[in-house]
C-alpha cells in the first residue's frame, strides 16, 4: 500500500533484522515510490544514509545508526515473469523475472517454480530479500543469484543517479558486489530456464528439510563467516572448541558452529564480541583468518578488532 513517506525519528532497528538485537536509527524512511528515493538524495545533506531489507544479514550495534535508514515499501516487492527469450543468447522456452528489491526470495522461488522455471529453487531457503540477496550475491545449495541475475535498476541515494545496470558490472563475487550502503536496488531482472513443476517443487520441499534439520531456528543472521577457499567456517569453529561458546547474550549454536544465537531481548554488542572471540581463536588454532559474512553497521573494522588487544 503507496502512502506519504515520512522521516520518523529514534526507529529501533534490531526488530527489522533476524537477530532482533541492535539500537536505533536517527531517522528511518518507508519508501513507496522512486521518486521517494529520489527525495531522499535532494534531502540527505551529508547523512549518514543504511538501506535494509529483511535484515536477516545485519548486526546493527547497541548505539544505534545517527544517520537515515531507508527501508523498501510493499510497492516494491512485485514479482512479474515475462514471457519468452530476452536475447538470442536464451535458452529457447526460458524467461526473464523481474523481482522488486523487497520481494522476500522463498516467494521468488516458489513464484518462479509455480511458473514452469527452474534455477532460483536454492533461494527458498533464504529469509531476505532480491536487493539484499544481489548487494551479498546470496546463495546455498551450490548456486548463487550471480548464476541467473541479467541486471538490475539502482537508485544511487548520494546523487540521484537512476539507471539500469547489467550484471557484469556489479564484481558479483563470493558472497560479495559493488553496490554500495547507499544504493538501492529497486528491482532484478533474472533469467531463469524451463522447468518440470512437480519436480521443482520437489526441490523446494527437500531444501526446506534439510535446512530444517541442519540448520537452527531462533535469532540468528545465518552463516556468520564466509568459508575459506577449500574448507568449511563452521568445521574450523568446532574444531578450535567454539561450539556451545557464549559471551553475554550470545552463543554460538550447538547445531551449527557458524550460526550464533542471540538472546530474546540480547545485545548486539555481545553478538560482535562473540563473532571477535570466534575469529580469534580459530587464528590460534588454524591459522585461517575468517571474515565475517554479515553486514555489521557501527562497529570497528573487522580486522582490526580481532588484533585488538583481548
Amino acid at each position: 500500500m503507496s502512502g506519504e513517506a515520512v522521516w520518523r525519528p529514534d526507529v529501533p532497528i534490531g526488530p527489522l533484522t533476524t537477530y532482533r538485537v541492535g539500537g536505533a536509527a536517527r531517522w528511518f524512511l518507508t519508501v513507496h515510490r522512486v521518486e521517494d528515493l529520489l527525495d531522499v538524495a535532494r534531502r540527505l545533506e551529508g547523512r549518514a544514509v543504511l538501506v535494509v531489507g529483511k535484515g536477516s544479514n545485519l548486526l546493527v550495534r547497541d548505539a544505534g545508526f545517527d544517520g537515515l535508514v531507508v527501508q523498501l515499501g510493499d510497492a516494491f516487492a512485485g514479482i512479474d515473469v515475462l514471457d519468452g527469450p530476452r536475447s538470442d543468447e536464451d535458452v529457447a522456452g526460458s524467461a526473464t523475472v523481474r523481482a522488486g528489491g523487497a520481494a522476500f526470495l522463498p516467494v521468488v522461488a516458489r513464484r518462479t517454480v509455480a511458473a514452469g522455471l527452474t534455477g532460483f529453487e536454492w533461494a527458498v531457503g533464504v529469509p531476505g530479500s532480491i536487493g539484499g540477496a544481489v548487494r551479498m550475491n546470496a546463495g546455498g545449495h551450490g548456486s548463487e543469484i550471480a548464476e541467473s541475475l541479467v541486471g538490475v535498476r539502482v537508485v544511487d541515494l548520494r546523487t540521484g543517479e537512476d539507471g539500469s545496470v547489467p550484471a557484469s558490472d556489479l564484481d558479483l563475487a563470493y558472497r560479495s558486489s559493488n553496490v554500495r550502503d547507499d544504493q538501492v536496488v529497486v528491482h532484478a531482472d533474472l533469467r531463469l530456464r524451463p522447468g518440470d513443476v512437480a519436480a521443482g517443487e520437489a526441490e523446494l520441499s527437500e531444501i526446506v528439510r534439510w535446512r530444517r534439520e541442519h540448520q537452527p531456528g531462533g535469532q540468528n543472521a545465518g552463516s556468520v563467516f564466509t568459508n575459506p577457499e577449500g574448507d568449511s567456517a563452521g568445521r574450523l569453529i568446532d574444531a578450535a572448541g567454539c561450539r556451545g561458546l557464549r559471551i553475554g547474550t550470545a552463543e554460538v549454536s550447538t547445531k551449527h558452529a557458524n550460526f550464533i544465537q542471540a538472546d530474546a531481548g540480547g545485545s548486539a554488542d555481545d553478538v560482535f564480541a562473540l563473532m571477535v572471540a570466534v575469529a580469534r581463536r580459530v587464528m590460534d588454532e588454524h591459522g585461517v583468518e575468517l571474515h565475517p559474512e554479515t553486514r555489521m553497521v557501527g562497529f570497528p573494522p573487522f580486522a582490526e578488532a580481532i588484533g585488538a588487544a583481548p
